[in-house]
């Protein structure tokens, strides 16, 4: 009785949660990371310890699925641009990282008595590693470090080859090493790699486009995608992590980073599946066979030793043939050096296969245990250090506090709107979003369609509390909505304003309509003027016409950084068309500009050269970003106007149109607070 009610899936998941809930608290409290207290806790009361929990099925399935969601984590958050970059010191870590505790732990193995085929797998335990300590550089804000970007891309190549190693070995313990067995190991690998790297994002960029809902649906869709892929990659005879990272890279750029589709996968994997991992990990622990083998300890000790060096000399390579900071250094050490994935798997396989015996497996999981203990807190402790040192800069004016401001009219083009919003926005700032509706209307109606503005503000709060972002909505009643818009920007001193167009303009208006023009012309505020018929993470290029000029606008800079930002948080390409300028200078500004990403500029004398030489190399999945200026500035030209109206004629179908931040001015004429809207014309 005692045991069905032990093994109960309710009995299982409320000891489980009350561990994940108990655990982090009390090593907060002493420094120590969280996820050590859950290993911990996993020994305590495994079967090996207290035995208040059996290792079953349930809790391998949801350890296993854990493992597949840091990787998939991995890959989703894994800077491709720096990638690129970085991709020959990826290779050169991952070799350094792989080669170094192999040799080293082969030659251990030869020095205790193994065979060559055990030595070998000995070596190739001690060179892969997992990414255990990875969730906490992500919640640092330093996972596009270009530390990271190395050690991540590394431990791939690492998991690689061990996995290779341990299909070598187990070929030939069971006589199976032929020529038949490489061809199939070779065409079942670049199949496998092809179907993944270029099948997933072709489906997905479909299913976004066509099915895409913002919910469930969407998060059910990215699951299917990676536990597919970990399914092809055992096909392929190769270990599931390694299709779960492919599965997040394929779909790095569709899933955008400050995003809610983002925070749903974040936050299910670290509040359930990554814990459940480090569980199943503690569980393996038993201290009893250290007293009835005492050669494990000499073993575990010297695997100890070996595995810490090792890593340690190839982090410390690395870092001197690049020129890393020492913090950089120590990071990348606390990454790399946790052993639990690929090693545990291969431990397993290789005492199924007579290769190891049980010293030699509660070596390993000692090995994984200390590991998983000082990979965890090196990361925390010096990742801290490294994030405050990036972010320990002067405040500028770019860096103070962000107010977004999103008037709201349509309900169908409001989900577009805040996903602009909240992409844009600093992920590091606490300021809320301000969404706004105007209601308009005699007293007969005007209670219904308060009402009406109310629902449409409630969506926006769900939206954006799924993406955890915090709003702070507003409901303004008045015949003139661009007066009621222009009022709320300065009583709560908003920094920009975002603003969706149908498409059409009122007879005789400038360029949008009466209301958005109005918002433009008596705001001096940074405004975006966004028609977005796809989603932006479907985007691939982003194209950015810059008039002449525009370096001088007074708002220049602070438009120049929303440009790179959006470009780069939906992971597209960075084109810019220069008319009457020099594309050097503007090439030159945009490098300066973090984040680093590919980048091709071209340039053009005139407007009507715009549509004789782009407008044909348009594609419907291109973002169209236009740099405009009021009228009377120095970049203002008269085709600005109509250009929005030209580019819906083209495949383009999504376009911004961005009117940079003036300096304010008061009636003189002078610099000063600002001028006073006059509505009465209106």
């Amino acid at each position: 009785m005692v045991t069905e009610f032990t093994t109960h899936p309710v009995f299982i998941f409320a000891i489980a949660m009350i561990i994940f809930l108990i655990s982090p608290l009390i090593m907060t409290r002493i420094r120590i990371p969280g996820i050590i207290g859950i290993l911990i806790a996993g020994m305590i009361i495994g079967p090996n310890g207290l035995g208040v929990l059996e290792r079953n099925e349930t809790i391998v399935i949801l350890g296993t699925v854990g493992l597949l969601y840091i990787i998939f984590i991995a890959g989703l958050e894994i800077d491709l641009d720096g990638f690129k970059k970085y991709r020959r010191r990826s290779i050169e870590f991952g070799l350094l990282s792989f080669f170094i505790p192999f040799v080293l732990g082969a030659v251990l193995g030869f020095v205790f008595g193994f065979s060559i085929l055990s030595a070998v797998l000995l070596g190739s335990l001690l060179g892969s590693h997992t990414l255990l300590a990875y969730p906490i550089a992500s919640r640092m804000g330093i996972a596009k470090n270009r530390a990271v970007t190395t050690t991540v891309g590394g431990t791939i190549l690492t998991d690689i080859l061990a996995m290779l190693v341990l299909a070598i070995v187990a070929g030939a313990v069971q006589g199976e090493l032929t020529f038949v067995f490489w061809v199939q190991l070779i065409l079942s690998l670049g199949i496998f790699s092809t179907v993944v790297i270029f099948g997933v994002p072709y489906i997905s960029k479909r299913f976004f486009i066509k099915f895409s809902g913002g919910g469930s649906i969407d998060y059910v869709f990215v699951m299917s995608i990676m536990f597919l892929c970990a399914l092809l990659a055992i096909i392929a005879g190769v270990e599931p992590i390694i299709g779960a990272f492919l599965a997040g890279l394929a779909l790095n750029r569709l899933i955008l980073e400050n995003g809610a589709l983002m925070n749903r996968i974040k936050f299910v994997g670290n509040a359930l599946f990554i814990p459940f991992f480090l569980l199943s990990v503690g569980m393996l622990m038993d201290f009893r066979v250290l007293i009835d083998h005492p050669s494990s300890v000499f073993l575990a000790i010297a695997i100890v030793a070996f595995v810490n060096g090792g890593k340690w000399l190839a982090t410390y390579i690395t870092s001197r043939m690049y020129g890393y900071t020492q913090l950089e250094r120590e990071v990348m050490y606390g990454l790399s050096i946790p052993q639990a994935a690929a090693t545990l798997a291969a431990t397993l396989v290789g005492y199924e296969l007579g290769l190891f015996d049980v010293a030699v497996v509660n070596g390993v999981i000692i090995m994984i245990l200390i590991t998983c203990i000082i990979g965890p807190t090196m990361t925390e402790f010096y990742g801290r250090k490294l994030a405050y040192v990036e972010d320990n800069g002067p405040i500028k004016e770019e860096q103070l506090p962000e107010r977004l401001l999103i008037p709201m009219a349509n309900p169908q083009t409001m989900d577009n709107l805040l996903e602009l919003a909240i992409t844009i926005k600093d992920p590091l700032s606490t300021e809320p979003l301000y969404p706004m509706t105007v209601v308009k209307g005699g007293n007969e109606d005007m209670e219904l369609k308060v009402a009406q503005a109310e629902k449409m503000l409630g969506h926006a709060v769900l939206y954006a509390s799924a993406a955890d972002v915090s709003v702070r909505p507003m409901t303004r009643v008045g015949d003139n909505p661009a007066k009621r818009i222009s009022y709320a920007v300065t009583d709560n001193r908003i920094s920009t304003i975002i603003v969706g167009w149908n498409g059409q303009r009122n007879k005789g208006s400038h360029t949008f309509g009466s209301v958005i023009d109005d918002v433009v012309e008596f705001t001096d505020r940074q405004v975006l003027v966004s028609k977005l018929s796809h989603p932006l993470n479907v985007t691939r290029r982003m194209i950015v016409v810059i008039p002449k000029g525009f370096d001088h606008m007074s708002g220049a800079d602070e438009a120049f950084r929303t440009t790179k930002t959006l470009a780069s948080r939906i992971g597209a390409e960075l084109f810019l068309i220069i008319v009457g300028d020099k594309k050097e200078k503007y090439m030159k500004i945009f490098a300066s500009i973090k984040p680093t990403m590919s980048m091709e500029a071209g340039e053009i004398d005139d407007w009507i050269d715009l549509k004789e030489q782009y407008y044909d190399t348009f594609r419907e999945t291109d973002l169209l970003f236009i740099l405009s200026a009021r009228r009377g500035t120095v970049s203002w030209h008269h085709r600005l106007e109509r250009l929005p109206h030209y580019i819906q004629k083209t495949k383009i179908v999504s376009f911004i149109v961005l009117f940079t931040k003036e300096a304010a001015i008061d009636d003189r004429g002078t610099k000063g607070t600002v001028m006073s809207p006059d509505f009465t014309n209106k």
